[in-house]
């Protein structure tokens, strides 16, 4: 079997969550062990979008793992601890969690799912990102007109206010979100600004890793 029908292949028969795009983003940082991920993603309030508890972060490396998503590099014994197996983010592995943020940046259903690609979007070309993400604005945009239309369509029946609450705070949730896509984009079009971590200096990523490190050791 080529690696590309293999790649194609793990793809297919696996439905990526939430927790395992993260798992994945974290081995695209370095090797690790599932404590170390779990410390990570503890530091960093992953648990804001994803449950890492420790048997489903456990469950969840084992579900990439059979499908060669990840793999084993290592094993390793400190003192009287148990074996830790280190594991390391595999071709087809990036290739699945990048088709995943491809597939939820644009969609404007399942909040939380568009949250979880949004801390991974990093890893797409910045044109790319910025085309998916005028996708969904074009999308949050006509859904809050018909929101908006809705309300004066139920204002002019003298619908109570009282009714309407939910609704209405959509329609504010929504106006949040647009002008929030206004400006990031503006942001993402300024090529002096850093996108992805090839453009990151040098200096800040040693930073970054040393603080890391911190964490996990």
């Amino acid at each position: 079997m080529t690696d590309a029908v293999s790649t194609a292949s793990a793809r297919r028969t696996l439905t990526l969550t939430p927790l395992g795009v993260v798992v994945l983003g974290l081995l695209r940082e370095r090797d690790m062990h599932p404590y170390q991920m779990l410390r990570l993603m503890q530091q960093r309030r992953d648990d804001r979008l994803v449950g890492c508890s420790r048997g489903t972060l456990y469950h969840t490396v084992a579900r990439l793992e059979r499908h060669g998503l990840v793999e084993e590099v290592g094993v390793d014994r400190d003192g009287n601890r148990p074996e830790r197996t280190t594991y390391a983010v595999t071709d087809a592995g990036r290739a699945a969690a990048d088709d995943w943020v491809r597939a939820r940046l644009p969609r404007i259903d399942g909040i939380l799912e568009f949250r979880v690609a949004l801390g991974e979007a990093h890893d797409l070309p910045r044109a790319e990102v910025a085309a998916l993400l005028s996708e969904r604005r074009t999308a949050l945009s006509a859904y809050r007109d018909e929101l908006r239309a809705g309300l004066a369509g139920a204002a002019s029946r003298q619908v109570p206010a009282q009714f309407l609450v939910e609704l209405d705070r959509e329609e504010h949730v929504l106006a949040a979100d647009l002008a929030w896509l206004d400006g990031f984009l503006t942001r993402l079009a300024d090529p002096d600004i850093p996108w992805g971590v090839h453009e990151v200096p040098v200096a800040t990523m040693a930073r970054l890793a040393a603080f890391r490190e911190s964490v996990i050791a």
